[in-house]
């Protein structure tokens, strides 16, 4: 691989893991507005609507997307890197967060004390929680996603996206909703509904993001040169 190769290849990985690391923030600050989809409205699940779920699970997806596609093309040590990264801009964005809450508001601030609380107050829980949620997830995904790799010789990038996904979003889901009931920011009643809907819900996002990944793959894998199962090593 030529240096202007290898230069490309690094900007790309730092704009997948920009990617990945402003969903996961994002997804942690959005959090406490719920919604439903309105074809599932009627349907309810132990208490809940069928996809009564938080807004804050609409950019999550994306990440299990961006760490399978760098695993993929740059291998299981850059897509760990990018989950701790990750985990750096959570605790960053949370303390900023915390000082903005403790700073008072002057009295035309379109935002006072109050709102500003009623919005971001419980963004400390949400992002706890998250966060466990969010380590044990995204590394079963990576663990998972390079066993098949690896027994599969590379081949059938749909069976690791897939199982990959689907094991780790059923722990992200059922961690952070415990969480957030055990904290009391979520009654128990809406417990099993809101782990089945969070979990059906990203299991259908994943069915959508695996032509994504196998595009993104081929672009990748074209531009580069990559035979089946070859990752990029950016630190050669």
């Amino acid at each position: 691989m030529t240096k202007k190769d290898k230069r490309l290849a690094f900007q790309i990985y730092l704009y997948l893991g920009a990617l990945f690391i402003t969903s996961l923030v994002v997804s942690n600050l959005i959090f406490q507005k719920f919604f439903y989809w309105k074809p599932f409205g009627d349907v309810t699940v132990f208490g809940a609507s069928l996809f009564e779920i938080s807004v804050g699970i609409l950019p999550y997806p994306i990440t299990f997307l961006i760490t399978d596609l760098i695993s993929e093309i740059f291998g299981k040590k850059k897509a760990n890197q990018i989950v701790i990264a990750g985990i750096f801009a959570s605790i960053f964005s949370l303390a900023i967060v915390y000082t903005g809450a403790h700073v008072p508001a002057t009295s035309w601030s379109p935002v006072n004390n109050d709102l500003f609380t009623a919005v971001f107050g419980n963004t400390i829980v949400a992002v706890f929680a998250s966060m466990m949620a969010y380590l044990l997830a995204q590394f079963v995904d990576i663990q998972i996603y390079h066993f098949w790799k690896n027994l599969t010789k590379g081949k059938y990038l749909w069976l690791r996206n897939n199982f990959s996904t689907f094991s780790s979003q059923f722990i992200d889901t059922l961690t952070v909703v415990l969480l957030l009931c055990y904290f009391g920011e979520i009654p128990w009643d809406k417990f099993t509904g809101l782990v089945i809907s969070g979990f059906l819900f990203k299991v259908l996002i994943a069915f959508f993001d695996t032509p994504l990944l196998y595009l993104f793959v081929y672009i990748l894998r074209k531009r580069f040169r990559l035979a089946i199962g070859e990752e990029i090593d950016l630190e050669a």
